[in-house]
Order: structure tokens, then C-alpha cells, then sequence
């Protein structure tokens, strides 16, 4: 038991991380709080990934419960969910991104109130939903979460603060991260968790069409058959 929760701990933070990204969210974030104080710098970032935590959080508790509610069976959720994580794969392998505004100050001028709450407004949308914790992530949290037991939820949310401390200290190094690696080793790296993802979403979907198999083969065994 202790050996698979490690297998499935380990498995958890290489998904998470692949998924959530942080490494393209850095350059992000720069653009975000570009001309930002670092203090006001230092909340964005903390903000958002305590969003991005809290979303994990609810659909890794509440996410299976919602969906049983409705009927919807496990297997149609990994299925779902990994069809949905594949396309994000996908989509990082195209190297596609969205555009973002950012809400800036006049040098030298006093701080207002309205501009910093649009500031720290950012770290709820874009950056802690749908930059950390997008439709991938949420996705894979509900999947992850589906595994029997309340210690896989524990441990695939304990992965997921890892994943979010470490996006933290990534944010507070990311102008020296961004001058380590360059614009094009941070895209072929954005490629490569792309492909990743993809991977994982492939066999989140296998796995899902695998326990609709059996689970039709069980149904199928269980109708009784008519005597001649």
C-alpha cells in the first residue's frame, strides 16, 4: 500500500507539474506585473496560487461527489477528462497562448487603490485560473481523485501544494529564470510538457475505456440467462 501511494505521489507531481506548467506561466507572470513594486509582486503571486489551490482543492472533494450526483460513472469521467487534458497537450505542442492585458501605473506616481486592486485582481484570473489551474488541472484533480481511498485525494492535493509552492518560488526568480534559459529553450521546454500532457491524457482515456469494458462485461455476466 505504502509502495503504491508513492508510485501514485510521484505520478501525481509529474502530472501536475506537466500540467499546471509553471515554467510557461513565468514568462506570464513577468508580462502580468511588469512595473510592479515587488511587494505588490510578492501578493500577485501569493494570491494566485492559493486560488489555483483552492480550485484543486474543491474538485478533488467535492468534484467526484458532484459527479455522481448527476450519474456520471468513473469511467466516463477519466475518459472525458482525459480526452480533455490531451487537447490541452495539443494545444501547448502548437505553441498556441492568449494574450493578456495588463493594468499599469504612471512611473513615479503614487499607487491608487483601483489600479491595485486591478493588480491583485490578476492573480485570481488569469494567473490562478486558467494560467495554474486550468481545465487540464481540474480535469486531472477529479481524475486522480476518483482512485479509491480518501489517502490518493490527500495525496494528489499534498502534490498539488508542492506544485504550488514551487510555481511560487518560480514567480519570485522568474526574471533570472528568463535570463537563464531564453525565449527559445523556455518554448522547447513549453513543447516538451506539452507532449507530456498529451501522453497522460491518452491514458487517462485508456484506462477510462478500460473500466467501461469491464464494467459492461460485468453487467453482461450479471443478466440471467433463460433456461431452454
Amino acid at each position: 500500500m505504502t509502495n503504491e501511494l508513492i508510485t501514485f505521489g510521484l505520478t501525481a507531481l509529474a502530472g501536475y507539474f506537466a500540467i499546471a506548467n509553471p515554467i510557461s506561466a513565468t514568462p506570464i507572470f513577468i508580462a502580468l506585473t511588469a512595473g510592479d513594486r515587488p511587494p505588490v509582486r510578492r501578493a500577485i503571486a501569493r494570491n494566485a496560487v492559493l486560488t489555483a489551490l483552492f480550485v484543486v482543492i474543491l474538485f478533488s472533494v467535492a468534484g467526484k461527489v458532484i459527479f455522481e450526483m448527476f450519474g456520471i460513472t468513473m469511467a466516463a469521467l477519466r475518459i472525458a477528462g482525459g480526452i480533455l487534458v490531451a487537447i490541452v497537450g495539443y494545444e501547448m505542442l502548437q505553441g498556441r497562448s492568449s494574450s493578456v492585458q495588463v493594468p499599469q501605473q504612471v512611473e513615479g506616481e503614487e499607487p491608487r487603490a483601483d489600479i491595485i486592486r486591478a493588480q491583485l485582481s490578476i492573480a485570481v484570473s488569469p494567473l490562478g485560473m486558467p494560467m495554474i489551474a486550468g481545465p487540464g488541472t481540474i480535469a486531472t484533480a477529479v481524475g486522480f481523485a476518483a482512485n479509491p481511498g480518501v489517502l490518493y485525494t490527500a495525496v494528489s492535493i499534498a502534490a498539488f501544494t508542492v506544485i504550488a509552492g514551487v510555481t511560487y518560488l518560480m514567480f519570485m526568480q522568474a526574471p533570472r529564470i528568463v535570463r537563464f534559459l531564453g525565449e527559445t529553450n523556455l518554448t522547447v521546454v513549453t513543447r516538451l510538457m506539452g507532449l507530456i500532457v498529451a501522453t497522460i491524457g491518452v491514458e487517462m482515456v485508456l484506462t477510462g475505456a478500460g473500466d467501461a469494458m469491464r464494467d459492461f462485461l460485468h453487467s453482461v455476466q450479471s443478466i440471467p440467462m433463460p433456461r431452454p
